[in-house]
């Protein structure tokens, strides 16, 4: 499969295959008739990239997500902790968020409070 055809089949940006092009971590992508062909461990490898971008990862951290899990099962604990890492990050967000949220409903509370004592 072409970088185009990945591209378009698993919707995967073309910025985000020409990283891992970059990165040389296409240990089986080929290069035939000057367009790369990727095969179903590529493919898989680049779902894992785009779950890291999803959920926050710098490129930086892909890479090192991705540089860890080819050396083997044996980077277990540092990809884990990487994983918790993100983890706590985007609870800390959401905690925030919710702080701002009651914030927010007290203000909307406080103004209806104050115009359902009003006629008119």
């Amino acid at each position: 499969m072409t970088m185009q055809e990945a591209s378009k089949r698993y919707h995967i940006p073309m910025h985000i295959l020409q990283e891992y092009q970059r990165w040389g971590l296409c240990g089986a992508v080929k290069n035939v008739m000057s367009d790369w062909q990727y095969d179903d461990a590529d493919l898989e490898r680049l779902s894992i990239i785009m779950t890291l971008h999803d959920i926050g990862f710098t490129a930086e951290e892909v890479e090192t997500y991705l540089r860890l899990l080819l050396e083997g099962d044996h980077t277990a604990a540092q990809r884990l902790s990487m994983l918790e890492r993100k983890r706590s990050a985007a609870l800390e967000e959401i905690h925030f968020k919710e702080r701002q949220l009651q914030r927010l409903d007290y203000l909307r509370h406080e103004i209806r409070k104050t115009q359902g004592g009003k006629k008119g």
